[in-house]
């Protein structure tokens, strides 16, 4: 394995609890490796909630892509989504990873749980989990702080160790090249990243 020693990380985000999750999980990866973290907004011209696995996981592939196109000279993009899915009438939360280097990628996605049929409702009506559950627990950015999962679990598990886990197995293909090779999907047109 060729270790990474000096990496500049941008996280396609301005949310804080994105930024961690990634920074605790390349600080776990790469122990003692000098990382450089940078977040960045960006703007997907997508819908704020998405729907289903497929979405989530092109949500936060396109994050990485466009963190990508605005700092095309760092070492690392990561775009984290979180989203949900009706399975058989609940609703299911999660989220997807997406890792990209220059010659490899790399995608996990976390843990699943289910959120309150009254938060559901409020989400299949158009409003983000997010701000769903602002309503229903009385908060104000859950989604910044311990979000959906930190609010059902009592803190137990918040947003940030949720998707810190998803984070790390996003990056096993970079802890394990010889296993993995090139682990990258190209599209039509696209170079190779």
């Amino acid at each position: 394995m060729d270790p990474v020693r000096s990496s500049h990380v941008v996280v396609a985000s301005g949310n804080p609890v994105k930024a961690a999750a990634v920074e605790r999980g390349f600080r776990r990866a790469f122990p003692g490796a000098a990382l450089h973290f940078e977040s960045l907004p960006v703007a997907l011209g997508a819908a704020d909630q998405p729907m289903s696995d497929e979405e989530t996981l092109h949500g936060a592939e396109a994050r990485a892509k466009a963190a990508r196109a605005n700092r095309p000279d760092a070492d690392f993009w990561v775009g984290i989504e979180g989203g949900v899915a009706d399975l058989e009438g609940l609703m299911a939360a999660f989220a997807w990873v997406a890792v990209d280097a220059r010659t490899r990628r790399g995608r996990a996605r976390t843990g699943t749980f289910f959120v309150p049929e009254a938060v559901a409702e409020l989400v299949r009506s158009g409003l983000e989990l997010g701000l769903a559950d602002d309503k229903l627990f009385g908060r104000t950015d859950s989604k910044r702080d311990a979000g959906a999962v930190g609010l059902l679990t009592a803190g137990a598990i918040d947003r940030t160790t949720l998707y810190e886990q998803a984070v790390l197995l996003a990056l096993i293909p970079f802890l394990n090249p010889e296993l993995f090779g090139r682990t990258c999907r190209r599209s039509a047109g696209e170079e190779n990243p």
